[in-house]
């Protein structure tokens, strides 16, 4: 494992949110969601949020890629204000440095895999040719590049898993924000996957955040975020110690 980011160092951090609430509206009250969120994600580093359900990790990491609008604060990520941007220039902002990797795959069925992973690429403007081309050689590194033209209802779950995974990769993205990456994979493509994602966080100016409750991954952390009832309860700079003195009995996702 390699070497933990210095939190304490003067280096910008990748992402930095200051004085951040978000609610949304219950029968007509309204439910704070996000209690006065202050917290810096290192850059070069794999930061991963837990908590239980319902503590608000998924809207963290959604107000972070600008899906969601706070109702106050401030979110710099990348060296990007978020909150001042509208929705058109957060959609972009997405499209040029964001890779998402959901619960859900959100594969097109009527398509290859290997078109599915040239989607992000065919957006930018990457020629057809090309895109499915760099696309196949995403599925290679997940394991996956033996029938690239197979479509994702031949593939069991954790198969459609990893191709969700490559199309979040193939465009370079500098941030990927992941929800549960490996709840459907087994331990040995988890650890290839893993071994993935730490190799994109360590590259300079980028960062990898997980939203997870895989105690099998806490090993690549470099960061841990806890949450709870929507505030942030305590960091660690070493997940695994932090696993070890909860027993290993990671909190449920959201």
């Amino acid at each position: 494992m390699s070497a933990l980011p210095d939190l304490n160092s003067t280096s910008k951090p990748a992402i930095s949110l200051r004085n951040v609430y978000k609610s949304f509206d219950n029968d007509g009250e309204a439910q704070t969601v996000l209690h006065d969120i202050s917290i810096d994600f290192p850059a070069g580093a794999m930061s991963y949020v837990v908590g239980p359900s319902g503590c608000g990790k998924t809207t963290l990491i959604s107000i972070i890629a600008g899906i969601l609008t706070p109702d106050s604060g401030d979110i710099n990520v990348l060296n990007t204000p978020i909150h001042a941007l509208n929705q058109q220039q957060k959609g972009e902002f997405r499209r040029m440095n964001v890779g998402f990797i959901f619960q859900q795959f959100n594969l097109i069925n009527t398509i290859s895999i290997a078109e599915n992973v040239a989607i992000p690429l065919l957006i930018q403007g990457v020629p057809h040719d090309e895109a499915v081309e760099t696309a196949i050689e995403w599925l290679g590194k997940v394991g996956l590049g033996d029938r690239p033209y197979a479509t994702p209802k031949d593939f069991s779950g954790g198969q459609q898993q990893r191709v969700a995974i490559a199309r979040a990769l193939v465009n370079d993205p500098k941030l990927v924000i992941c929800d549960e990456p490996t709840s459907a994979l087994d331990g040995k493509t988890g650890r290839v996957i893993m071994e993935l994602l730490k190799n994109v966080a360590q590259q300079e100016g980028r960062a990898v955040i997980i939203v997870t409750h895989d105690n099998r991954i806490y090993q690549y952390a470099d960061y841990l975020v806890e949450m709870e009832d929507g505030r942030i309860l305590a960091t660690h700079q070493d997940a695994q110690a932090w696993a070890n003195a909860t027993s290993g009995i990671a909190p449920s996702s959201a």
